[in-house]
């Protein structure tokens, strides 16, 4: 990297790196500090606005059994009181510039973002640098953000048939690697923190050389840079902990939970091990399952949708993570079909592609659908920014999303039809199959 400027602490010197030329609305500069901070940034003048993201490089990923879902406790508790603003500031000075600001959480990252008005750039990094060095951790502030933490769990799993099932399919899939438990944690886990357990997670993470800071939008670099290195170069890095994440030992067995629940119609939940997001053959299996699953047209919807209507939907994802995840695909029966039922007609729809491979149509909607998705992504600076930090993060490569893209449109039917014989056809699998126990309550 090219020294750029020297800064009055050594943390704070500021070094240039590569520029990235070839990224849709402009290149993608970078930059980093003395103590570590990344700093990715994208000039784009067309209007008045940017998107400034903060991104963490730790997530579920990064949690142990007894202690899941302190990730995404975070994500709530980092909106609340600093050493040097009251609880419930942050949100009103943003409010008040003007601002769309929210988070996420996910396995192998940690998000914090705000869409703000250009002229707003010197508030939206004081802030956030405030907040990930002078966070406050009382009990009565980490109790009550457990307490929605729970809530949340308790609606978008334990209230909700489709969350469970999702858990569950994951939960039984992977044995060994953090991947087996969810993000939001288990209840257990969450009724179990302390703010001792919140002080340790916010000390070991929350730091400069564990934090990307990406800034698109219409910027002056020199001035952007000046308030980077203001506001984060006092910040001493931390020692990072050298985590060993277990390897999930390969799937020789096919796994089986059922479940019976109330829900109107019989659901089922797939799911096969699939390689890492820098895996060459990640892109053609997105592919595949795009032909297989996006849209009327494609050929698992239309033939047990629009053909045999015994489901009302069918869906299907390629797990994008950092390490080895799962290709999922879950239907919802229509009528008095029972799961069994279901997932026998998706196995043979499925079986059926060895028998008439892909075709060169399907692969032509499937990548024009995946390339409307990409650059529909990026049509907006957050859209922009979230692409660019994310693949930093994931990848090593702020815009990897490219590359990717490039990867897709060369794809073959061939290349569909290789990868789906060796991660789909006659591959172990993991199903939870729903049945509906609505008549038996009744009676």
């Amino acid at each position: 990297m090219r020294r750029l400027n020297r800064g009055a602490d050594r943390f704070a010197e500021v070094s240039a790196g590569p520029v990235h030329r070839d990224f849709p609305g402009g290149a993608v500069e970078s930059y980093r500090l003395g103590n570590g901070l990344q700093v990715l940034l994208q000039i784009d003048g067309r209007a008045p606005v940017l998107s400034y993201n903060v991104w963490f490089r730790v997530g579920s990923r990064n949690e142990r059994e007894g202690k899941t879902g302190l990730a995404h406790l975070f994500e709530h508790l980092m909106f609340n009181e600093t050493k040097t603003l009251p609880a419930g500031r942050f949100d009103q000075l943003l409010e008040r510039a003007g601002a769309e600001t929210n988070a996420a959480t996910w396995t192998d990252w940690t998000f914090y973002y705000e869409n703000v008005p250009a002229d707003q750039l010197p508030l939206v990094v004081k802030l956030e640098s405030d907040r990930m060095r002078n966070l406050v951790l009382r009990a009565k502030l980490v109790a009550s953000e457990k307490d929605v933490v729970a809530n949340e769990r308790r609606y978008s799993v334990e209230d909700d048939v489709d969350g469970e099932v999702s858990e569950k399919l994951w939960s039984l899939a992977f044995t060994e690697h953090p991947y087996h438990h969810p993000t939001i944690g288990w209840m257990a886990d969450i009724e179990n923190f302390t703010p001792a357990d919140c002080r340790e997670f916010y000390k070991t993470w929350y730091a400069p050389n564990n934090a990307t800071v990406v800034m698109v939008g219409d910027l002056d670099r020199a001035k952007a840079l000046r308030l980077i290195q203001r506001h984060y170069g006092a910040m001493r890095p931390a020692k990072l902990p050298d985590t060993v994440v277990p390897v999930e030992p390969a799937q020789t067995d096919h796994r089986l939970a059922v479940l019976e629940r109330p829900t109107p119609s019989a659901k089922v939940a797939l799911g096969f091990k699939c390689p890492a997001i820098d895996h060459p053959d990640h892109a053609a299996l997105s592919a595949l399952i795009e032909a297989l699953i996006g849209g009327r047209s494609a050929r698992l919807y239309r033939e047990l949708v629009t053909e045999r209507e015994i489901a009302t939907d069918i869906a299907g994802w390629v797990s994008d993570f950092r390490d080895p995840g799962l290709i999922e695909i879950s239907a919802t029966g229509r009528g008095a079909v029972t799961p069994e039922e279901l997932r026998a007609a998706i196995d043979r729809s499925l079986a059926s592609v060895a028998a008439e491979p892909v075709t060169a149509d399907e692969r032509d909607r499937a990548v024009a659908r995946l390339e409307f998705g990409f650059l529909r992504g990026l049509e907006s600076v957050g859209g922009r920014a979230e692409s660019i930090g994310r693949h930093s993060v994931v990848l090593g490569d702020p815009v990897g999303s490219v590359a990717r893209m490039e990867a897709t449109r060369a794809l073959t039917a061939d290349d569909l039809q290789r990868v789906g014989r060796r991660y789909l056809f006659d591959q172990p699998c993991t199903a939870v199959l729903v049945r509906s126990n609505l008549a038996a309550g009744a009676a």
